[in-house]
């Protein structure tokens, strides 16, 4: 039976890949599709060699789904083996329903709130089995550790957002809509302050991820980070400096694109825990069992240790991965949504306005018109000519160079920080709250603030009803595998098959329909009017 486990828990580990790359790859491709920095199969191409090279970076972080959220020392194998199996089917469901609906979400927070779900329904029922007070479930969760990563979690969304506000209104300020000309005066220190950015954090999230990279070369790489970044600064300040100069490459395209890189890297290696950190926790288990004489009430204090990743396995888990990002039709569904709710200017808005978000609107115009009474008038005129938009183009893109080079620039800053300093961070809220940041500092919500907002508010409720919904149905079929072991665990697999096929079959419907639609668009367009 424990065989067919882990039969099961890889088979849903390569389901879990593509419906997590589904789910997150808008995280590195907005801002690149965005602004049009590249045609899609050159970004594919460049998001593609970042995935794959942050699958071999990230051995280190596995150890989340091992004893992150619960003490394997307090369980058995039999019940670590019920946690994984019902963290890993509730994973599946929840990611594949959210990309049919075409709502990023966050994988890290559906991760946690699955195995916390699952650990606490599997704890009371101990408790309750050896006649101890439920009060004990403290010696069961790892809640300093929890408490820390959903805490980190959600601070992330307010600074992130704030962030992306102050970073695009600094960056608006030096180059305006019509960066052209002062790319050449400017574009220099803004390559070299982006990509030393850039590179340190693909140093660190790489290299401090690495299991091949030895102990001593981490160390040096810790103590040096500051001359490590001052020296790229200066590296790239100069190398920009003589493109922009001499030749009539635009720096902000290379920012956007080496940028898309960075955050499909810091994807890889920052995610793929919530992908397949289960499963090699229960083949860890599982190898652990068979060592102890196959005794199933053998308690898993050896997940507690330090353990490798098979370099072989994270190639395996990342080839998946980008063969997900070229095929899935879900992933481009998802993508639209934020580049939607992010774009400048006016257009087909996707959600309805509430009235949470009219209140909103009401509240931030009063105020900054507050803050606008104290700010001199000569002041006022100097931002205006800054903000002074482009003429329309045919098909032009969502938001230029400048914001999308913002936006990947300042999401990595952010994610390093927080590899720095060991913080929690989900790349998902990260990413998306600036995003979010700098489409409103870009005054592009304009007249559709409010639907904006409310699609703003829609994800991030989705969010929220994640981590509840993950809890749940974590328990619960925790609670079902716990009591009709795998019979419990193949029938809800046929569930969730079931399922993602008729959410297949809809999206494909959908998909069938709008092109209709835009066919028969096109073609009444065509039809010369009568007069």
């Amino acid at each position: 039976m424990y065989l067919l486990f882990i039969a099961l828990l890889f088979t849903l580990a390569i389901t879990d890949l593509v419906v997590g790359v589904s789910n997150d790859a808008v995280n590195f491709l907005n801002s690149a599709v965005g602004s049009k920095a590249g045609s899609r199969k050159v970004i594919l191409v460049v998001a593609a060699l970042g995935i794959f090279a942050g699958a071999l970076f990230s051995s280190g972080i596995m150890e989340v789904a091992r004893k992150g959220i619960f003490n394997p020392q307090m369980f058995t194998f039999s019940e670590v083996m019920v946690i994984f199996l019902a963290v890993m089917i509730t994973d599946i469901l929840l990611l594949d329903i959210f990309n049919s609906r075409g709502m990023p979400t966050s994988t890290t927070v559906s991760i946690v709130f699955e195995l916390l779900g699952a650990a606490v329904a599997v704890s009371i029922f101990k408790l309750l089995n050896s006649d101890k007070p439920l009060i004990n479930i403290v010696d069961y969760i790892n809640s300093s550790k929890a408490i820390t990563i959903i805490s980190g979690i959600f601070l992330s969304v307010v600074i992130a957002f704030i962030t992306g506000i102050v970073a695009q209104f600094i960056s608006r300020l030096i180059f305006s809509f019509h960066y052209e000309q002062r790319i050449k005066k400017y574009g220099g220190v803004w390559g070299g302050f982006a990509l030393s950015i850039l590179s340190y954090f693909l140093l660190i999230k790489g290299v401090k991820g690495a299991s091949f990279v030895p102990a001593a070369t981490n160390n040096w790489i810790t103590a040096n980070s500051y001359l490590l970044l001052g020296v790229s600064f200066v590296f790239w300040t100069a190398v920009f400096q003589v493109m922009v100069m001499f030749t009539k490459v635009n720096v902000l395209r290379i920012i956007v694109l080496i940028g898309t890189f960075s955050l499909a890297m810091s994807f890889a290696s920052n995610d793929l825990v919530n992908f397949i950190g289960v499963p090699l926790a229960g083949l860890e288990s599982f190898r652990l069992w068979g060592e102890s004489g196959e005794n199933a009430n053998l308690l898993m204090t050896g997940l507690s240790g330090q353990v490798q990743t098979p370099t072989l396995l994270l190639m395996f888990a990342g080839l998946i991965m980008v063969i997900t990002l070229w095929k899935s039709k879900k992933a481009k569904k998802v993508t639209d949504t934020e580049v939607n709710l992010g774009r400048q200017g006016e257009g087909k808005e996707k959600f309805k306005s509430n009235k949470i978000a009219l209140w909103i609107v009401s509240s931030a115009t009063y105020f900054v018109d507050k803050i606008s009474d104290l700010i001199p008038q000569r002041f006022h005129a100097e931002i205006d000519r800054h903000y002074m938009p482009k003429k329309k183009k045919k098909n032009p893109p969502a938001f230029d160079l400048v914001r999308a080079s913002v936006n990947l620039t300042m999401a990595s800053m952010l994610i390093s920080i927080a590899t720095i300093n060991k913080l929690p961070l989900s790349t998902t809220f990260v990413s998306f709250m600036v995003a979010m940041g700098t489409s409103l500092s870009d005054k592009a919500w304009g007249r559709s603030a409010e639907y904006r907002i409310a699609g703003v508010l829609s994800v991030i409720g989705g969010w929220l009803l994640t981590a509840l919904i993950a809890f749940a149905v974590s328990a619960v079929f925790a609670i079902v595998i716990f009591y009709s072991g795998a019979i419990g665990a193949i029938l809800l697999l046929t569930g969730v098959a079931i399922t993602i096929y008729i959410t297949t079959r809809n999206h494909n419907k959908e998909l069938a329909e709008e092109g209709q639609t835009r066919t028969s668009t096109s073609t009444r367009a065509e039809i010369p009017e009568l007069t």
